[in-house]
This record gives structure tokens, C-alpha cells and sequence, in this order.
């Protein structure tokens, strides 16, 4: 008992010096992996350590290589902070050590899950009876989503993957805009599904709806899927979804939704248009750890038809203990897990609606002035209708504009990535974290013009 509350008391105390930190360290990690591991230590010891002296190890020789993720400055990605609620709630998760995939044994998991998914389809305007499942991530809650998608539409053509595999089943099509996310890609070739036919999107990476109509009536009928986006990851461009699902109704196509941070618009009054007829769909994929801003660890995979997610997911075991009501276990494909929805109950039960409205509307109005703030920059321009969150900026020149970024990233007040849209080297800025001020959007524009006079 003593060594564990040493070691606890050890590690809230690093965790409190890195938090408060974080305001005036650099954003990129200070050291190599090189560095890491020697101060670590590679030798296995022979005997035991105290725990605290491994978490005093551990942070100590660990903090230079860590990036401000959590830091209000950190836009590489789409990366939320982590809010207070959610992350008091993660640490319980962690000493509480729970699997949570079964009601009868831990009941607290089971309540969590049924209040925190009825609290997001409410939030996220989706059919309040649809299944929920928490996933690691929204790669995983992709491929829940669209396994439950892949076995509807066989199923309608009366074959049985439970039953049969995929093997000698009629092929399943797959199609989706040029822009979507490569996590989707990812999800239909783990689901043996291949690679998707793409149709051509607009300049802002939304998918054409006369694109998607005509691909649609080529060919004979056969088993489709439709996937969409809510939040192109270069512009936030959210697809026309009411056309798009109307058209892949009319090819008795599931249509699935793509919305990794996109989706919590719905949650604005002030942005829910860009998901006007989102609800229409069957199923929809987002990750809490972006816009909600809750640790990793966190995907929502949310299916119309929760007897479908319950067939695609459901695990079976004599020495499982099943619920006439249904499982955690039947909605995820793990069947070890940890208590994934104790952090997005507690933010959202923190935030309230009107918290996350804000929270969502603060980051949005953060990347309207991010935008701003970089058409006034000599020889930059914002390349994209700013919508939502994302940013997508470059300067005169490609080799110009790498050098800007590698100076941010060398100077580390900021860390804001680089990738290439449209065949163009671009810098690109996600704004996904609560704890982001007006001040960290000053002190970001300031080195950006610094480094753009030295580039």
C-alpha cells in the first residue's frame, strides 16, 4: 500500500509540473528518441525497483521527448487537450481497473456507456435508438461502422458473412470521395473489402453529388456502401450530404459518415447546417478525443440499426455472463477494454449542451482568426473557405513554404504541420483544444510572421 501510494503521489506530482508547463515550454519534443532510450536505460534490471522511483525515472527521463500535445498552441493535427473532467475521470478509469464488456460484472461501465451515448445522440441530432459502441479510436469506430454495413448489405442478397466468410460471396462496392481520410481506407481493407472507388470531389474535397449519382447507376445493382465526411482534414469541408444520401438511397446503398472531429457540429446552432441531413444516414464514426477533447482511447462508433451493430460485433462464450439487454461486449470489437465512456460522461456531464456549443464555437472562431491573421502576412495566403476548424495556408513557393514551418517547429512556440493539398506544400492548422486562448492565437501568429521573414 505505501508503494503505491508513493508511486501515485509521485506521478500526480509530474503530471501537475507538466500541465502548468505547458504555457511556456516549447511545443516540439526537445529531445530524440536516441536520448530517450539512454536515459531510460536499456539493461533489464536484475531485481526489483521501487515504483517510485520508476514513475520519478520515467517522467524525468520522458519529459523532453514529449510534444505539447495538451498545450494550447499545438495545431499539427487534430488533437484536443484534454479537459479537466475527462482526464479526473481517466485517472479513476485507470485505478478502477475495470473490463468493461459485460453489465452483470461491472454495472458502473455499463450505466456510463447508456447515459454518455444517449447524451451524443442527442447532441449529435442522430435517432435515439441507434447502437453505441466505444472504440479505440475513429479508425476503429470506421470499422465497426462499416462492418456492420458490409454484413447489412450481403445480408440483403441473402449471404451470410457470420455464417459463410467472405470467401465466393458477391462482391461488396465501396464508394467514396477522392478526399476522404486514409482511416477509411484503412477499415474496408482490415474488413477484406479492398480498395474503394473514388469520385471526384470539389475544391474543397467535398464529394460531387453528379459524380457520386453517375458512378452509382454504372454498372448492375450489386451490394454498395456509400462512405462521406464530416471534415475534410485539410479544409473542414463537410460533404453535401443531403443530395449524396439521396442519391445512394436510390442504389439501396448504406451510407456511412465519416466525422472523426466534423461531427460535433451538430452540437452548434451556429455550424449544425454543415451537417443538415447527417441523421439521414446509417451509421456515423467520430472520435471524442478530438472536438470533446477527452484522452485518447476514444472512438464512438454510433449505428441506425443497433441489431446490425449487435450481429457485426456480438462475441459469444459459455463462461460469459450475457444481459437479455445486451452488452458492451456487442457493440466493439475487443473483448477486453477499458472504461472508455468515464471520461466522455464526465465531459459531457462538466460542459453541459451549452458547454460543448461553446467549446465548439471557440474553436472555429479561433481558426476564423487564425485565418485572419495569416492573409495579412506578406506573401501567404489562406488556400481554403474556412467552415469549421481547419486552416489550410501557404506562402509564394513550395520550398518557401517548407522552410516557414521547419523554422516554427525549430523556434517551438508552435507546431503547426505540413502536408501537400491539391498538389501543393502547404502548413495546416487543426484547432481542436479547449484550453486554446486568444493570447496562444497571437503568440502563434507572431512566430509565424517571424518565420516568414527569415524564410
Amino acid at each position: 500500500m505505501e508503494a503505491r501510494d508513493a508511486a501515485l503521489s509521485q506521478a500526480y506530482r509530474h503530471a501537475e509540473r507538466w500541465l502548468a508547463g505547458l504555457s511556456d515550454r516549447p511545443v516540439p519534443p526537445r529531445a530524440r528518441v536516441e536520448d530517450i532510450v539512454r536515459a531510460l536505460g536499456t539493461d533489464l534490471p536484475a531485481g526489483p525497483t521501487p515504483a517510485a522511483e520508476v514513475i520519478d525515472l520515467l517522467a524525468t527521463a520522458g519529459e523532453p521527448g514529449l510534444a505539447g500535445f495538451p498545450g494550447g498552441r499545438f495545431y499539427g493535427f487534430v488533437i484536443g487537450g484534454t479537459h479537466p473532467a475527462a482526464l479526473a475521470a481517466d485517472w479513476l478509469v485507470s485505478a478502477w481497473d475495470q473490463n468493461c464488456v459485460m453489465r452483470a460484472v461491472s454495472p458502473a461501465c455499463a450505466a456510463a456507456e447508456d447515459i454518455a451515448g444517449t447524451w451524443l445522440l442527442d447532441l449529435l441530432g442522430l435517432p435515439s435508438d441507434s447502437g453505441v459502441g466505444f472504440t479505440t479510436g475513429a479508425t476503429m469506430a470506421n470499422f465497426t461502422c462499416l462492418a456492420a454495413a458490409r454484413d447489412t448489405v450481403l445480408r440483403r442478397v441473402g449471404w451470410s458473412v457470420v455464417r459463410d466468410g467472405l470467401v465466393g460471396g458477391p462482391p461488396v462496392r465501396v464508394v467514396v470521395g477522392e478526399d476522404r481520410h486514409i482511416s477509411v481506407d484503412l477499415a474496408l481493407r482490415y474488413l477484406g473489402l479492398g480498395t474503394p472507388e473514388s469520385v471526384p470531389a470539389d475544391g474543397q474535397g467535398r464529394i460531387r453529388p453528379d459524380a457520386l449519382r453517375q458512378a452509382l447507376a454504372a454498372g448492375p445493382p450489386r451490394p454498395t456502401i456509400v462512405v462521406l465526411q464530416a471534415g475534410d482534414i485539410h479544409t473542414g469541408a463537410f460533404d453535401p450530404f443531403e443530395p449524396a444520401i439521396h442519391h445512394a438511397r436510390e442504389a439501396d446503398a448504406w451510407v456511412h459518415i465519416d466525422g472523426a472531429f466534423g461531427l460535433w457540429a451538430a452540437a452548434s446552432p451556429k455550424y449544425a447546417t454543415l451537417t443538415s441531413g447527417c441523421p439521414a444516414a446509417d451509421s456515423w464514426a467520430t472520435d471524442a478525443h478530438k472536438t470533446l477533447n477527452v484522452p485518447y482511447d476514444c472512438g464512438l462508433a454510433m449505428v441506425r440499426d443497433a441489431a446490425a451493430l449487435r450481429e457485426a460485433m456480438g462475441h459469444q462464450g459459455a463462461y460469459l455472463i450475457h444481459d437479455t439487454r445486451g452488452d458492451p461486449v456487442d457493440t466493439v470489437p475487443e473483448l477486453s477494454r477499458r472504461g472508455r465512456a468515464f471520461p466522455v460522461w464526465a465531459a459531457l456531464r462538466s460542459l453541459g449542451r451549452s458547454g460543448v456549443c461553446d467549446l465548439v464555437d471557440g474553436l472555429c472562431r479561433h481558426a476564423a482568426a487564425f485565418a485572419r491573421g495569416i492573409a495579412a502576412i506578406e506573401g501567404a495566403i489562406v488556400l481554403n473557405d474556412v467552415v469549421f476548424t481547419q486552416v489550410c495556408a501557404a506562402f509564394d513557393s513550395d520550398a518557401r513554404t517548407d522552410r516557414v514551418i521547419q523554422r516554427l517547429l525549430d523556434e517551438g512556440t508552435t507546431w503547426i504541420s505540413g502536408s501537400t493539398w491539391r498538389g501543393r506544400r502547404v502548413l495546416r492548422i487543426s484547432v481542436s483544444n479547449w484550453s486554446t486562448t486568444d493570447d496562444d492565437v497571437v503568440r502563434t501568429l507572431d512566430a509565424l510572421r517571424r518565420a516568414a521573414a527569415d524564410a
